[in-house]
């Protein structure tokens, strides 16, 4: 009951509130809550005084345990499932990097490949031609005596 007292006389702007509002209210209406409140007030006193059996108290804490460790369960599975997603992300994330990586270095290797042939291409029309590129123009002046 003190706690009550104290909490009413610390809360001194809504019993003004509550004062303006009671005079506005029809005297009935104002009586019937006034009993409310009586009749609240008068419940929660005699439930908080009344005592408890030991029955009452054991389920009490047991259901309190049993909540306990339901939710202490929920977060460690939690966590758990959490670092696992966590961990297989991580991996498939690695994955696609190797896979991404292998890709990429068969391409370079394609390309190097064509470039190498390009060059090999060249090197052998260079080589196969009877007369180098630049004696081409004296070439044609010649006349090839195959008796000679």
């Amino acid at each position: 009951m003190k706690r009550n007292e104290e909490f009413a006389e610390g809360d001194f702007a809504e019993r003004t509130d509550q004062a303006a509002e009671s005079e506005t209210l029809d005297p009935k209406l104002r009586e019937a809550l006034c009993n409310l409140k009586a009749n609240v007030h008068a419940w929660s006193e005699a439930m908080l005084s009344r005592p408890q059996t030991l029955r009452e108290v054991v389920v009490r804490r047991t259901w309190k345990l049993a909540a306990g460790w339901a939710l202490g369960c929920v977060l460690v599975a939690g966590g758990i499932s959490t670092g696992v997603y966590e961990r297989h992300h991580q991996q498939e994330l690695a994955r696609i990097a190797a896979v991404r990586e292998v890709d990429h270095q068969r391409q370079v290797a394609a390309e190097r490949a064509r470039e190498e042939e390009d060059f090999l291409a060249k090197v052998d029309s260079d080589v196969s031609r009877e007369v180098p590129s630049a004696m081409e123009p004296l070439a044609s002046l010649m006349t090839y005596d195959e008796a000679q």
